[in-house]
């Protein structure tokens, strides 16, 4: 398995989209709640609502964007997922205290993997889960999977 870029694709950047029929409370839940900065925002060009969120740093980019009346946005699935990795156990909880405070409740997870290290999700306004890990992807070791208490039902 080769982990370096290919040569061929000199990438500058990095920029995921998906569409949303709830636009402004998607917005605030990402840019206020989540706290992600706002790199780029219109509305009604050529139809479209749209705001683009920098993740860490600016060269990778999530953009929202609203169209059609009424909008059309696909279910979500489980398994689409925004994964942030954050710095640690301190700073999980500093993410999922803020989020909580807002309002926002935790959503089981479908698959083990992310619970079992320690990860908590929460769903977006559409329902769309972002799953907050306490570990840097390929900078800090994967934490080793520990029992997971059942979720109590809702």
């Amino acid at each position: 398995m080769s982990t370096s870029w290919p040569s061929h694709l000199d990438v500058g950047a990095v920029r995921f989209a998906r569409p949303t029929a709830r636009y402004d409370a998607v917005l605030a839940f990402y840019r206020d709640d989540l706290g992600l900065p706002v790199l780029a925002q219109w509305r009604d060009h050529a139809g479209y609502d749209g705001v683009v969120f920098g993740l860490p740093g600016t060269p990778v980019h999530m953009e929202i964007t609203q169209h059609g009346s009424p909008p059309v946005i696909p279910a979500p699935d489980p398994e689409n997922q925004l994964v942030l990795y954050l710095r640690g156990p301190e700073a999980l909880a500093t993410a999922v205290r803020r989020l909580e405070e807002r309002g926002h409740r935790r959503a089981a997870a479908q698959n083990v993997y992310w619970p079992e290290r320690g990860a908590v999700l929460f769903p977006d306004p559409d329902g769309w889960l972002v799953v907050l890990a306490p570990w840097v992807f390929g900078e800090d070791p994967v934490p080793a999977p520990r029992p997971v208490a059942p979720e109590p039902d809702a």
